[in-house]
């Protein structure tokens, strides 16, 4: 079952100065980066009360975020929805038409696991569903 919206991600061109945006412009509470080569982003979070805002940067200029970057030099990259049974959830999406980018989770940021709806499956919109690991 979905319980919150855990992030909104947005693709930067320059995360060095998202990042000062975002903590000095903004005043949010920068909570340190992390890289997920797998993905190969780097990434930078401020946490909000439930929710986070998730700065995505391409690790080593490549990758999709790079793609994205040179299409649309940056903007929101996508909505994550927090689910507490992630495998329950891919199949019930699934048995309703959802499309995914991949057939099964893998590991993002925080360890947790991940999974994308495509966007044509959400009217033009990214969608991640995680599920943070048990400690």
């Amino acid at each position: 079952m979905i319980t919150g919206l855990d992030h909104i991600a947005i693709a930067v061109p320059d995360l060095s100065k998202a990042i000062e945006r975002f903590a000095k412009d903004f005043g949010l509470d920068f909570k340190g980066q992390e890289d997920v080569t797998d993905a190969k982003t780097s990434t930078a979070f401020f946490p909000l009360s439930e929710t986070s805002i998730e700065l995505v940067h391409p690790l080593n200029g490549e990758g999709p975020i790079q793609k994205y970057i040179e299409k649309k030099g940056g903007g929101m990259h996508h909505l994550c929805f927090r689910s507490d049974d992630l495998d329950a959830d891919v199949t019930r999406l699934k048995a309703k038409g959802y499309e995914f980018l991949s057939e099964t989770p893998g590991i993002g940021a925080h360890n947790c696991r991940v999974i994308f709806i495509h966007p044509k499956s959400c009217d033009g919109v990214l969608i991640e569903l995680n599920q943070p690991q048990a400690h």
